[in-house]
């Protein structure tokens, strides 16, 4: 018996370049950048202070009022997300039996501003003055929780953290839910908030950030031979995956056919890829193998292309392992120029991305390209967004602790 074809039908970001589907395309086909000034905080005594900072989102618009004071700002985005997703595709009323809906939305780390704000507390209050919805408001998980519990969702309902490839993860771990049977919709992507003193603190101690404070918005520029390091970046992508069958039945929009999933892990280093991107170039392979593609039938690749000097040359080395003499014929972009890089969001908004490149006819560019660099010598789209009649998109995602996670998805053509 063949597994279910599994489709795409709903979509939803909260990206620094715009919020929701319709301003965050916008965003991308413009070649808008998020980066900025920080102004959350005091960021004065750092050696980074830019970010790609959310403009203009209020938690009230998304938000039950009661549930804001006790989420953290990446379940809020998670749940902004789902709330366009599942909104866009009729969800909510659609008939299913709420056991048949899952959720998977996975945060690389979690409430990170509930953890800071807590300690706070902790030391100049003392511990009766501690939310008893800590816990609940710091742990990863959450974000699955609150979106199961709005909308009664009883499915299958798990997160993934697996660093910058959980969003890659989620969905691709739903994708195979949904193959299984254990589910025949699901609500996935990835979510994260960031953006604080001890996660600036502890990226910049690795030297991972750029420091190109005097120009935020062309500080991201990935695989430009000036590039030295990525920009942080919030928010949260989140798709609705569904049984193509089904979703035909009650005449659902369809954005997309989900038709590869690959992983794998370096077992190399905690924070640096493998030299030579073996465990880039498994993932992507494996994710061909899945979709039954050769080579030679992925028209876009969205790259990691996070703007740090190792990742973009090792993923280039991937690249042009996997896809051969077809790796300097396919146009490959960065998203993350724009949006900077969204953590464990990234895999989600990127995901969404995709399904908007291949209905919008137009590839995404990645911006701030000035300087070609010898050891990144592939189309990246520079500077400009391109047309495109292409029917296939490949994303990549690869985390601290070798995570690797690669998404294929195809055009519906019925």
């Amino acid at each position: 018996m063949s597994s279910p074809r599994v489709v795409v039908t709903g979509l939803g970001a909260v990206t620094p370049i715009g919020i929701g589907v319709e301003n965050f395309w916008r965003g991308l086909a413009e070649g808008k950048s998020g980066g900025g000034p920080i102004t959350y905080f005091d960021a004065s005594a750092f050696p980074t202070r830019i970010a790609c900072e959310l403009q203009g989102f209020n938690p009230k618009d998304w938000v039950p009022e009661k549930e804001i004071d006790r989420t953290d700002p990446f379940v809020w985005f998670a749940m902004a997300a789902a709330e366009m997703a599942v909104s866009e595709c009729g969800l909510k009323d659609a008939g299913y039996d709420p056991n048949d809906v899952g959720v998977l939305i996975g945060s690389g780390i979690g409430g990170l501003q509930t953890i800071e704000n807590s300690k706070i507390v902790l030391v100049e209050k003392g511990p009766r003055r501690i939310t008893p919805f800590l816990i609940p408001m710091l742990i990863g998980d959450m974000a699955s929780g609150m979106v199961s519990i709005r909308y009664g969702f009883k499915g299958p309902n798990i997160s993934i953290a697996s660093a910058c490839a959980t969003g890659n993860h989620a969905i691709g771990e739903a994708y195979r839910m949904i193959q299984r049977g254990e589910a025949k919709v699901m609500v996935t992507g990835g979510a994260e908030a960031a953006i604080t003193p001890l996660g600036l603190a502890g990226f910049t101690q690795m030297k991972a950030m750029s420091r190109r404070n005097e120009d935020p918005a062309r500080a991201s520029r990935p695989f430009d031979k000036g590039r030295d390091g990525f920009v942080a970046g919030e928010g949260a992508g989140v798709v609705v995956l569904e049984e193509l069958e089904a979703a035909r039945k009650r005449g659902a929009p369809i954005h997309g056919e989900v038709v590869g999933y690959g992983q794998s892990a370096d077992a190399f280093h905690m924070t640096a890829p493998a030299p030579d991107g073996e465990g880039a170039r498994t993932a992507m392979n494996k994710a061909l193998a899945d979709a039954r593609l050769s080579p030679e039938e992925v028209h876009y690749l969205n790259a990691h292309g996070t703007s740090t000097p190792m990742n973009d040359s090792i993923e280039t080395t991937a690249i042009k392992a996997v896809f051969g003499g077809h790796a300097y014929k396919l146009p490959v972009s960065s998203t993350k120029s724009m949006t900077g890089h969204l953590l464990g969001a990234a895999g989600g908004v990127e995901f969404v991305a995709c399904c908007l490149a291949l209905e919008n006819r137009a590839i995404p560019p990645t911006i701030n390209y000035e300087t070609p660099d010898p050891e990144c010598d592939l189309d990246y789209v520079p500077n400009t967004a391109r047309e495109f009649a292409g029917r296939v998109c490949m994303s990549n995602t690869f985390g601290f602790g070798g995570h690797n996670a690669v998404l294929v998805v195809r055009k519906f053509e019925g």
